[in-house]
């Protein structure tokens, strides 16, 4: 970190932002860290420079940072300190926003499970127990960001207070009390809101003090001019622009237009505007920590969070990319250098090896329940989840009906072992027919957790009382699957002779070797629906509903000589081969 020798001023003046006493426009890009492997942030930060870029800014998952309560988790991937620091080396400037409610289509809005677990606790709102824990995790973010403020030698120029408040609520006493809580922790820096520039959005989501950015896309000028009949001086900032979108499962993938997105680049560059781009560089939902959205039906997000930037998930310029720096070199010098692709390594194939199930039954003397517990009751904040319980002893004349209130978000079921059917929750599916039998098992899926508006914390799993032929079935145990530990065990198995187990779900491995750390795509079209790992790490979900058909693998995660590769399938592959390609294919295959 620079030392107070260093310390600039930055403040709002009457027209624009003051560098020292001088107009600033801030050029931003948009880099979750937690999105992106440690040993990457460097490059990813230096292309943004060298696209005319002076500023680099970056939400705070509180989910990422605190998954238990009270172990606060600062290192490697949640490193925020690291991260400021390495934008600081390449010469920029940062902006930070804490949330604690983030959405960016990150799971839970970035809340954590443990505090929405509670249904009796205010999301987002000035109930005391939601500020007390509120006023706890941005005390541990402030000890991180207060020293590296601009005025104290530092490179952070902007805090946000809460994140599109005014499309959720209007509790003042809720923005009041975060404001006290970050002036009180020492951050000095101008303090900002960000909403869509809709005037009950700007009026709800604001407070005297805090300075009004807006969220859009397109029609800039429009929107620009609302903004300033809400804020008549100071700076005008787009601190949200849409630059690209989010892909869903079973939908397409996302893209716009890179000449008129950078007219609308020009248009606010023209009004004196500062801008942030989201995203810069998107990056991947790695792991389980894709979110979701749910206007009506449930669409979880994708594992790559590319976003179409202008910098795509492998850290490689785009011609949106091109485009935005020759907009932006008409309002200021860039640098001449230009960052260049990628060159792949050679991308290997080699044979899968079925290594048994990897669903395990549960432990016996597990407690029971009279209705299925959900996640949250559990205090699990993990995918999976296996319910199971006994039939009746008398058997049907023809087949059960089972019937559940509601499946969040996908169940698989079978009795004595044997498949039956799937339950989604985004298709509304809530009864199925069952053979005579003696066990149930229903192993249940989250596929992500709900990150916008009123759904945000609801519980997860096997919502209500199930019935059986119209009758409670009671007796349920409740087994959490922790992935990681699980897909540590199957590797162990490579070396080893396993036979198939009776399961719900069967692993996968293969030995891969390399000639060196190198970026890899790992192609899973032939993949039904399951979850990928190499050498330890949680490359992510994928699907074969698409659009997204490759994994990212970071080149950090690689390295010289054996890495194995482990996949957990819920359904079925069609391939027993794992294919890596040089390119992310994030389209339908017809596409």
């Amino acid at each position: 970190m620079s030392t107070s020798e260093d310390a600039h001023s930055f403040v709002i003046g009457e027209r624009d932002f003051l560098l020292d006493g001088e107009p600033y426009r801030v050029l931003s890009g948009a880099i979750h860290y937690f999105r992106v492997h440690p040993e990457q942030w460097a490059d990813r930060i230096h292309k943004a420079r060298l696209m005319g870029l002076n500023t680099i800014e970056t939400y705070v998952a509180w989910n990422a940072h605190e998954p238990v309560k009270g172990e606060w988790d600062a290192a490697g991937s949640n490193d925020l300190g690291a991260f400021l620091d390495a934008i600081a080396a390449e010469g920029m400037h940062a902006i930070v926003r804490p949330g604690p409610y983030i959405c960016a289509e990150w799971t839970n809005g970035g809340l954590p499970v443990w505090l929405t677990g509670d249904q009796s606790i205010g999301l987002r709102s000035s109930e005391p127990r939601y500020l007390a824990e509120v006023e706890r995790f941005l005390r541990s973010v402030y000890e991180i960001v207060a020293p590296r403020q601009i005025d104290r030698g530092g490179n952070v120029i902007l805090v946000q207070i809460e994140n599109e408040y005014g499309a959720y609520g209007d509790d003042k006493d809720h923005l009041a009390a975060l404001v006290a809580v970050t002036r009180d922790a020492g951050i000095t820096v101008p303090l900002t809101t960000v909403d869509q520039p809709q005037p009950q959005m700007l009026r709800d989501g604001s407070l005297p003090g805090l300075h009004l950015t807006g969220s859009f896309g397109s029609r800039a000028a429009e929107r620009l001019a609302t903004l300033r009949e809400f804020q008549p001086t100071g700076p005008l900032m787009c601190m949200e622009f849409w630059d690209g979108w989010f892909d869903s499962w079973g939908g397409v993938h996302h893209t716009t237009d890179a000449a008129q997105a950078a007219a609308e680049l020009d248009t606010m560059l023209t009004a004196g505007a500062s801008v942030n781009f989201y995203m810069f560089h998107g990056g991947t939902n790695f792991g389980i920590t894709n979110g979701a959205n749910d206007k009506g039906r449930y669409h979880p997000i994708t594992t790559s969070y590319d976003y179409d930037a202008p910098l795509d998930e492998a850290g490689d310029p785009t011609a949106k990319y091109e485009a935005f720096r020759d907009v932006i070199a008409r309002y200021g010098p860039v640098p001449s250098d230009r960052p260049v692709r990628s060159d792949p390594a050679p991308a290997p194939t080699v044979p899968l090896r079925d290594l048994g199930g990897w669903v395990t039954p549960p432990v016996d003397g597990a407690d029971r329940h009279d209705t299925p517990p959900t996640f949250d009751d559990l205090g699990f904040a993990g995918a999976l989840v296996r319910y199971e319980t006994a039939l009746p002893d008398a058997e049907p004349d023809g087949l059960w009906t089972l019937e559940l209130d509601e499946v969040r978000d996908l169940a698989w079921v079978s009795v004595d072992g044997r498949p039956v059917g799937r339950l989604s929750r985004a298709l509304g599916e809530r009864a199925i027919a069952l053979p005579p039998g003696r066990r149930l098992v229903i192993l249940v899926e989250d596929q992500g957790r709900v990150n916008y508006a009123a759904r945000i914390g609801e519980p997860k799993g096997l919502l209500g009382r199930p019935l059986l032929n119209g009758m409670p079935l009671l007796g349920w145990t409740a087994t959490p699957i922790d992935l990681l530990a699980t897909a540590d065990a199957v590797a162990a198995r490579l070396d080893a002779d396993i036979a198939r187990a009776p399961a719900l779900g069967v692993a996968l491995g293969a030995a891969l070797e390399l000639e060196r750390q190198s970026d890899l795509f790992l192609d899973t079209a032939s993949f039904g629906k399951g979850y990928a790992f190499l050498n330890g790490f949680a490359l992510g979900r994928y699907w074969r509903n698409g659009p997204q058909r490759t994994l990212y693998v970071p080149g950090p995660v690689t390295r010289a000589g054996t890495n194995r590769l482990v996949i957990l399938e819920l359904e079925a592959i069609a391939g027993r081969q794992a294919q890596f390609v040089p390119r992310a294919a994030l389209g339908h295959l017809e596409e």
